[in-house]
């Protein structure tokens, strides 16, 4: 039992040394291009985990958009440019704050549209009031309806008495 305890508690400080920062991979001229690499691969989102970002995630395409975040920077992009490049490659979903484009506003006040049409739709319904009938359709009426004077044929009752 003590093995199977010490196998996992080396199993559990492998994984926790695995998940050290990823500017540690890397070697930076100065701390403020450490720190500008930390600050965009903050950035960016992981499109394998979706609520992490780049430099949180262990998944393989975080890792491989790390290195090309730092390649960038050694090349001299700026900040804009890495994350135009990254959106240019995975699309808006990379960043945390899309652009507000004519899609984004259909799909954040689209259901809001689409609930006060219905709303309209059901005041506007229950505030008709029917129209008055016809003598034609109120003879009409007389003659498919039954006398409602509180006597009982003995067709309605099933032909039994009370």
């Amino acid at each position: 039992m003590k093995r199977i305890m010490l196998a996992c508690l080396l199993l559990c400080a492998a994984c926790g040394a695995r998940a050290q920062q990823p500017a540690q991979e890397y070697a930076f001229d100065s701390q403020q291009q450490e720190q500008a690499f930390l600050h965009i691969t903050g950035q960016l989102r992981c499109p394998k985990c979706q609520n992490s970002s780049i430099s949180d995630s262990s998944a393989d395409i975080a890792r491989d958009m790390r290195a090309k975040v730092y390649q960038l920077m050694r090349q001299g992009k700026s900040q804009q440019e890495i994350i135009d490049y990254m959106v240019a490659r995975y699309g808006y979903f990379v960043t945390w704050e899309p652009p507000v484009t004519p899609v984004t506003l259909i799909l954040w006040f689209g259901p809001l549209a689409l609930l006060c049409v219905g709303a309209g739709v059901i005041i506007r319904r229950a505030r008709m009031r029917p129209a008055a009938l016809t003598a034609h359709e109120r003879r009409r009426l007389a003659q498919i309806l039954p006398p409602t004077g509180g006597e009982r044929d003995d067709e309605s009752s099933g032909g039994r008495s009370r």
